[in-house]
């Protein structure tokens, strides 16, 4: 049982990366329901759960099981490189209501009860899910997005010079177990089979800290999707995400080393700033000097500059 996409010459070309905060946000569902399936998440669920105590979620556990499928309306495949929340909660807002009904046919509710009310009236419905979404990123989300997103920020710019410099065959290599490049074809082996061209707008790479344990998947009648679990999911939560060794510590200042030893990956100041809870004007003024001292390179990416350790920072690293 698989799922393979076949890529055409123009295919490969539109792949691209994007973030969702609300399929972290509905993945974040079943972690909630799941704490001993999900330790990595631990600080967060001793964070929000206390908050979530008042708070109605019949409804959305309902459509959203532990396990199995979930309504893919709820989690439309991104549009944007940075879509944010708002304007993805207003494609879930704009759901064509029969075709919500159809998804939410096909769940294994826990709640039968609860998934048939939404389907006597699924515009009343995807008008409730919505508010309820609302009201849960704001409570238990909002809040924490900022570092979800370093994460997710830092796995796209590893991918992409993946991608740059070996190709797609390499990109694809550790992406995850189940997933493997065929010549002209993409293969995911999943619970259903499914063969198709990528087609339309190609494929889009959408990297998770929530839906860590597996690849998840969505193809007609929406864009092609294939969700994978970001890489570092292990220090998400890790006040401390960068250790500081004493030696390196004394050479250059202990913020310097903290910033140094953090770029195991290339990053920008402001992923930084969030992950060592430092201002993006500090992290500035640092990147500034080691930069300086041939220690870090940077280079422009869009809007933002990336940073990364050179030979002789990686070396500084290495033997403190």
């Amino acid at each position: 049982m698989a799922v393979e996409w076949l890529f055409g010459p123009d295919d490969v070309a539109r792949l691209r990366f994007a973030f969702s905060p609300m399929w972290e946000l509905v993945s974040s569902l079943r972690v909630l329901r799941t704490p001993a399936r999900n330790p990595l998440h631990l600080p967060w669920l001793h964070a929000v759960r206390p908050r979530l105590r008042d708070v109605d979620m019949s409804e959305l556990f309902a459509l959203v099981p532990v396990t199995g499928y979930m309504p893919d309306f709820l989690t439309p495949p991104p549009d944007t490189p940075l879509p944010d929340f708002t304007a993805e909660l207003d494609r879930v807002r704009s759901t064509d209501p029969d075709q919500a009904a159809d998804e939410v046919a096909w769940v294994q509710s826990p709640d039968p009860r609860l998934a048939a009310r939404f389907q006597d009236d699924p515009v009343a419905g995807v008008r409730r899910v919505a508010d309820r979404l609302h009201e849960y990123w704001k409570i238990a989300f909002e809040e924490f997005w900022p570092v979800v997103h370093g994460l997710l920020e830092a796995d796209v710019l590893w991918r992409s010079r993946r991608l740059a410099t070996g190709g797609v065959r390499e990109l694809f290599e550790d992406l995850h177990p189940s997933v493997t490049w065929q010549g002209d074809r993409l293969v995911t082996a999943k619970f259903h089979d499914h063969t198709g061209s990528v087609g339309g707008e190609g494929l889009v790479l959408v990297p998770s800290a929530f839906y860590w344990r597996d690849v998840a998947i969505m193809y007609e009648p929406y864009q092609p999707m294939l969700s994978y679990p970001a890489r570092g999911i292990g220090m998400l939560w890790s006040s401390e995400a960068a250790c500081t060794p004493g030696a390196l510590s004394a050479l250059i200042g202990r913020s310097r080393a903290r910033i140094l030893t953090a770029l195991e990956d290339v990053a920008s100041t402001t992923a930084l700033a969030r992950r060592l809870e430092l201002t993006p004007g500090a992290v500035s003024q640092h990147l500034a000097v080691l930069s300086d001292g041939g220690l870090v390179t940077r280079q422009r990416l869009g809007r933002e500059v990336m940073y990364g350790r050179t030979s002789m920072g990686d070396a500084l690293v290495r033997g403190a």
